[in-house]
């Protein structure tokens, strides 16, 4: 079977109307952010806005390593607010974090069920693992 004739099966970067209005309002709510609040501000909402695009539409990561991520983030992020040092500390948190993206990227890209962006190069074997699944789970 392939992609085209099964409309379930659509492995790949996707973007849609939605997507696009999120990262719009997204962009404006980071340049109020960063003006109103203060500049990291704005630096926290494009660094998870661009991290959940990146997990969500072109690597397509599951989401418990998501939200292992986000869960990352958001104690790294409170530490950062929370420290008398605070350049070194959001600096340690943007860091720490993108490197657990990484890492998180690229263990996903190695499961059978990977099917992001580049999934013909980092699964080949994704056609053969969906019909399988498809199969076992009809009655």
């Amino acid at each position: 079977m392939n992609p085209e004739a099964d409309p379930d099966f659509r492995p790949g970067f996707r973007f849609s109307k939605f997507d696009a209005a999120i990262l719009i309002g997204g962009a404006l709510v980071t340049v109020g952010a960063g003006f109103f609040l203060a500049p990291v501000a704005g630096l926290v909402v494009a660094f998870v806005l661009g991290h959940f695009f990146l997990f969500c539409n072109v690597f397509r990561i599951a989401r418990g390593p998501e939200l292992g991520w986000a869960t990352v983030f958001f104690l790294a992020a409170t530490g950062a607010m929370l420290s008398n040092r605070p350049v070194a500390a959001w600096s340690l948190a943007f860091g720490g974090s993108f490197l657990v993206a990484v890492a998180l990227i690229a263990l996903e890209t190695r499961k059978p069920s990977y099917h992001g962006i580049g999934w013909q190069r980092f699964n080949p074997g994704l056609q053969d693992w969906w019909n399988r699944v498809r199969s076992e789970r009809k009655p």
